[in-house]
């Protein structure tokens, strides 16, 4: 899970794990790159607006060194972010704020998809 927000991907890694996900957390782009070729996640949940780079170019380095899923989980709520995100290579863009029954059921989605 790659977010910035403490507040937010702190209690949302909590709840994942309480479901039987393995998860590591990255607050930006330079520790998901770290992360990629050691943890070969099968699903990444990508923040659009994160420090450095954003989740938008993240997004293309993902598909160019992982084949995981990724879903965007993002406060971004245009219509053109939705779209540039999923016509970019996400799996699926789930908008903040958001439920966590909600969360984990566009996880399972996506998982089943790929």
């Amino acid at each position: 899970m790659v977010e910035d927000s403490d507040a937010i991907r702190l209690p949302v890694a909590a709840a994942l794990s309480a479901q039987g996900f393995e998860l590591a957390g990255a607050a930006d782009g330079n520790d998901l790159e770290a992360l990629l070729p050691s943890f070969a996640p099968d699903l990444v949940i990508l923040d659009i607006m994160l420090p450095g780079r954003d989740g938008f170019e993240l997004l293309q380095v993902i598909r160019r060194t992982s084949s995981a899923a990724v879903l965007m989980l993002t406060a971004r709520d245009a219509l053109a972010d939705g779209v540039q995100g999923l016509t970019g290579g996400a799996d699926d863009y789930v908008i903040k704020p958001f439920a966590m029954a909600e969360l984990v059921a566009c996880i399972h989605a996506v998982l089943r998809r790929t």
